[in-house]
């Protein structure tokens, strides 16, 4: 009984933490915002012919029916759900129900001390041992100290360290040192 009883307390706990885990992502993606290379869907609600998929170009300007040329890049998706609703709020429909999400965020990449160097997709919730495993490990050399970020903020790339453990983002470049015996 007692066996069962703490199973079942575990359990519980697991799942608080996995929730908890999961709101701390959400909330930081909330405040994502779209780089070049991100893939997003624009849902408005009952207009199939205003709803589109599309890649961030290298410009971040997409051609958006009714609106024209519209810059995304370094907006976030509630920035761009807000400014599409103004826009055809009014003139085009009475009152628009428009919904922005990432279909396929832009890759990170990952280079120094691993044994497959190079871009990868990224997944909501990476770390940067994950980035690690998914370029194929640490080379023998590899120090997992001292590990460098360089992540784009305000359209300016900004150098950081980090711990193995750190969430990645979109876009960064992650360099993994080689370490001194």
């Amino acid at each position: 009984m007692k066996i069962r009883l703490l199973t079942l307390l575990f359990t519980v706990l697991m799942l608080v933490a996995q929730s908890a885990a999961a709101q701390q992502g959400n909330s930081s993606m909330r405040s994502y915002q779209l780089g070049v290379g991100d893939k997003i869907y624009i849902n408005v609600f009952g207009e199939d012919d205003l709803s589109l998929e599309t890649r961030l170009p290298d410009i971040g300007i997409i051609n958006y029916p009714f609106l024209g040329e519209i810059k995304l890049v370094g907006m976030t998706l509630s920035e761009v759900e807000k400014l599409i609703y103004e826009g055809l709020k009014g003139d085009y429909l009475i009152n628009p129900s428009v919904a922005v999400t990432v279909v396929e965020y832009r890759p990170f990449f990952i280079d120094g001390e691993v044994k497959q160097p190079g871009g990868y997709p990224y997944q909501p919730g990476l770390s940067v041992n994950k980035a690690v495993a998914l370029a194929g490990g640490y080379t023998e050399r590899a120090s997992r100290s001292d590990i460098q970020v360089v992540r784009e903020q305000n359209g300016k790339p900004v150098s950081m360290e980090v711990e193995v453990g750190a969430l990645i983002q979109p876009g960064d470049v992650i360099t993994i040192p080689q370490r001194f015996f």
